[in-house]
């Protein structure tokens, strides 16, 4: 069995939402990470030293990320098909595609959100204006990021294109506006979004 450990609004709902994808079972532990001083899970503490969500314990595995745990999930549960085989020529693209969120949307979201002066020659990630081109390119014309097929992938980059649009990142694209609509007609998201309110 899964131990999630989760807390509403943050990056969890994306483990929420690869776990009903997935279908498995697994045991919702609510975490307080506002007080460090409350109590917690001695398996949760393992799982995360730093006390953020989302972490999960899985056998005699203790591990915290949200790109970590959806890579991981993804190729634990084949089955599924949320990731392609390692031989699989869609592979490289996936990879790309699962690390864009944490290296790409993230801290171009901060530059944009703390309004820091960029400088795109030296930033990993460019600027934010370049990670939503190209960002906009990898969906465009496309259902999902490997194409046809729904993947670990687009769980990340879909959570995280939701965030963008709460914040009004992406007003008036129309491609990554219908990309979010397609991920928020998904009912595994909607479940996972439904815990926040719960």
């Amino acid at each position: 069995m899964i131990k999630f450990y989760w807390c509403p609004h943050t990056r969890a709902a994306r483990v929420a939402w690869i776990l009903e994808e997935l279908g498995v079972p697994y045991k919702r532990v609510t975490v307080n990470v506002d007080d460090e001083s409350a109590p917690r899970d001695p398996d949760f503490v393992k799982a995360s030293p730093m006390g953020k969500v989302p972490a999960i314990s899985i056998d005699d595995m203790h591990f915290s990320d949200s790109t970590a745990i959806a890579m991981y999930l993804a190729d634990r549960f084949p089955e599924n098909g949320l990731a392609p085989p390692i031989d699989d020529p869609k592979r490289a693209a996936y990879l790309y595609w699962m690390i864009f969120t944490p290296g790409y949307i993230e801290p171009g979201m901060a530059e944009k959100l703390a309004n820091f002066p960029t400088n795109k020659a030296q930033f990993s990630w460019g600027d934010f204006p370049s990670v939503l081109e190209t960002l906009e390119a990898g969906i465009k014309e496309k259902e999902w990021l490997l194409g046809d097929t729904f993947s670990a992938a687009d769980v990340l980059v879909g959570s995280s294109v939701y965030f963008m649009k709460r914040f009004g990142a992406i007003d008036g694209n129309e491609a990554l506006e219908a990309y979010l609509e397609r991920c928020l007609a998904r009912p595994a998201y909607q479940r996972a979004l439904q815990m926040n309110e719960e």
